[in-house]
């Protein structure tokens, strides 16, 4: 049985070398945080991080991630608090929703390298990662608003940092 590493934690999954990461996700492992969208790997609904880059789950196969480790939207935030996650509230992103998950991991991969991205930055990062609803104005808004807090939140002193 093949051993990953998601969340922070190891896991043993019962599942073939090729078998799709996003299937042990959902599956296996009864995350259901990331989405089944399109099956090629041209939608996002199924995104997630591996060792911090964004990856369409869809299209990845068990056997490309051992050893490597492994970030769903479950794992981003331990209380669901990361600023992008507040944004996405703030900003009332979502109508649906179904995609925003693998939205959110999107931009996280964005902001964990350029906390000060141009609003071109974020359009061509988030290129590829579809929404039914057509929310992208407040998708950006939102990304934009988190590269602020994410800064805001560096640059304070320690003591009023939040926890």
């Amino acid at each position: 049985m093949p051993t990953i590493s998601i969340n922070g934690r190891n896991v043993s999954v019962d599942a073939a070398n090729d078998t799709p990461l996003l299937w042990v996700i959902r599956e296996q492992l009864q995350m259901t945080g990331t989405k089944f969208g399109c099956g090629a790997g041209l939608c996002g609904a199924c995104t997630v991080h591996v060792n911090g880059e964004a990856v369409r789950s869809c299209q990845t196969a068990l056997s490309e991630v051992a050893g490597k480790k492994i970030t769903t939207i479950e794992g981003l935030s331990a209380k669901g608090d990361h600023p992008l996650q507040k944004a996405w509230i703030l900003e009332q992103v979502p109508q649906c929703g179904y995609c925003q998950s693998g939205q959110i991991m999107q931009a996280a991969s964005l902001l964990a390298k350029n906390t000060n991205p141009t609003k071109d930055e974020v359009v061509a990062h988030m290129d590829g990662n579809l929404c039914r609803c057509m929310t992208y104005s407040r998708i950006q808004k939102a990304i934009m608003r988190a590269a602020n807090d994410m800064r805001t939140a560096s640059n304070a002193p320690a003591d009023r940092r939040a926890t």
